[in-house]
């Protein structure tokens, strides 16, 4: 498949190109699994379980028959791969991302790109990939779960039209027609995190999308509704695994 184009939803084995900042790809479903790799830039795969962000470094993983959406940050090189059903039962049951590491980076850029393969190579390399993300852990430090209770939906929405609202559980609560207390056990027992752990990786997902596109660490910071840029730098830190700046340089000079 040609590195310029993206593949149909149902296309049967690889593929990617270069997609602009802000891309989305609607709604869809595979007969098999598909990871998602962002060589470039960063791509949020969001299923009825969830937001996954995965910057450079991370892959997302949709097993078949799962809904999702993708949604592109930054001009991203974006490789597709897709893992054929019958491998489908080694790797994880449900959405998930994984962190990329120097084999498997190497193994979905080859799976992806223009060589001509010899006979067998990519079943080769597809079990490559298969055996690294069957051993590799989720990383859920990006996941953005999402709930279903009414009352807590009209919560995270608020949140979701303002990442940098600075209000508490109690005020948004009175808006959303909830008590804090009640709030406080909805978000344990759906989301399992509190409140102020999920605004901030709600928070994380937006900057993630700001600094792709070139913003600045103070702006991003202020934007997202972070008061000191280095209580910002601190959380970006602990959730991504690299600091904002380092984020940002590892692909300012990509074409």
């Amino acid at each position: 498949m040609p590195r310029n184009h993206l593949p149909d939803h149902d296309a049967p084995t690889r593929g990617g190109g270069w997609i602009p900042h802000g891309y989305h790809l609607e709604t869809h479903s595979h007969a098999d699994g598909q990871l998602v790799y962002a060589a470039v830039g960063a791509v949020a795969t969001t299923t009825a379980r969830g937001t996954w962000v995965a910057p450079a470094g991370r892959v997302t993983w949709t097993p078949p028959g799962f809904g999702h959406s993708h949604r592109f940050y930054g001009r991203t090189d974006i490789r597709l791969f897709t893992v054929p059903a019958a491998l489908c039962p080694e790797l994880a049951p449900v959405p998930s991302v994984f962190a990329v590491n120097a084999l498997l980076r190497e193994a979905l850029l080859a799976l992806t790109g223009d060589r001509e393969p010899r006979p067998g190579a990519d079943d080769r390399l597809r079990a490559v990939v298969v055996d690294e993300l069957a051993a590799a852990p989720d990383d859920q430090s990006l996941h953005l779960p999402e709930p279903h209770d009414d009352r807590l939906r009209a919560v995270t929405g608020l949140v979701h039209a303002d990442p940098g609202i600075d209000a508490t559980l109690s005020e948004l609560g009175r808006r959303a027609g909830a008590s804090e207390r009640t709030l406080s056990r909805l978000f344990q027992a759906e989301l399992g995190m509190g409140f102020h752990r999920w605004r901030t990786i709600l928070r994380v997902h937006y900057a993630l999308a700001l600094l792709t596109d070139g913003r600045s660490v103070t702006d991003t910071a202020i934007e997202c509704g972070w008061s000191n840029p280095s209580t910002f730098i601190d959380a970006f830190t602990e959730i991504v695994g690299q600091t904002p700046g380092r984020y940002q340089a590892g692909f300012r000079d990509r074409p």
